[in-house]
């Protein structure tokens, strides 16, 4: 069941005539990918403050078939979900946090759902005020490249990705994890959406601007492209097995 200002969007220009229609109007743009699962159940939640919140625009987008739109607005994992009001950026979030995304309308729409109206849209809590926890020491720039390295020579092979292989936030994560398991490849995964400052740094020392990476024995190898063609043309295995094999020749 749809309601009139919830629309599933069918290509870029869809998306451009249905968010021209009133620039004055908050838009809720809903990014969501078939194969992550709590898309599913934040799909349905978006559905039902749609009819809570009747003045907004909801739109959900299918992230990777609609990647024009996707990267337009920088979307890097599923669910996200973003406030515009007209073409104007009021905020975003990646996750599925109903929570705060039932806040945020009700902060940028000028009305309240239901369910928090009669808090007047403040979320209460019975626990008591406790003191700010303490701001995290700072690392120095070297702390962090040995961090890089440090993680980068866990394990023989070492998959840093956005999520975790059990749910995975991208869908060039998802289909690495897929094709390392396909190969039977025993590998340690990062989730770089855990350590900001490791996604960044990760970016230079490896010199590769995206994620995932694959790294075997320390060394990038590169990203879901490459891994797919060394793959096709057994180079993959041969990386993997090379060093083995050297180790046991010097033995003898």
């Amino acid at each position: 069941m749809s309601t009139s200002n919830l629309a599933t969007v069918t290509s870029p220009e869809h998306f451009k005539t249905l968010l021209s229609e009133d620039l004055n109007r908050v838009s809720c743009l809903n990014f969501w990918a078939p194969w992550a699962e709590p898309c599913q159940a934040f799909n349905k939640q978006i559905e039902e403050e749609s009819k809570k919140f009747p003045k907004v625009l909801f739109l959900n987008i299918e992230a990777e078939e609609l990647s024009d739109i996707s990267e337009s607005f920088d979307i890097e994992a599923v669910p996200s979900f973003l406030l515009l009001r007209g073409h104007t950026l009021l905020a975003r979030h990646s996750g599925s946090d109903i929570s705060l995304l039932q806040s945020l309308l009700s902060q940028h729409s000028g009305s309240t759902s239901s369910s928090s109206a009669a808090t007047g849209g403040l979320a209460t809590s019975k626990a008591q005020p406790q003191a700010p926890p303490s701001e995290p020491k700072q690392r120095t720039e070297e702390e962090i490249v040995a961090r890089c390295h440090e993680l980068m020579n866990k394990h023989k092979v070492v998959l840093f990705m956005k999520g975790n292989p059990t749910s995975p936030k991208c869908g060039f994560s998802r289909q690495t994890v897929g094709l390392l398991r396909e190969q039977g490849v025993e590998f340690a995964w990062f989730d770089i959406f855990s350590d900001e400052d490791v996604r960044q740094t990760l970016k230079k020392v490896n010199d590769w601007p995206t994620f995932p990476q694959i790294i075997v024995r320390g060394e990038l190898i590169g990203g879901l492209d490459i891994l797919r063609e060394m793959i096709e043309s057994g180079e993959f295995q041969e990386v993997l097995n090379g060093e083995d094999e050297e180790d046991v020749a010097e033995e003898k």
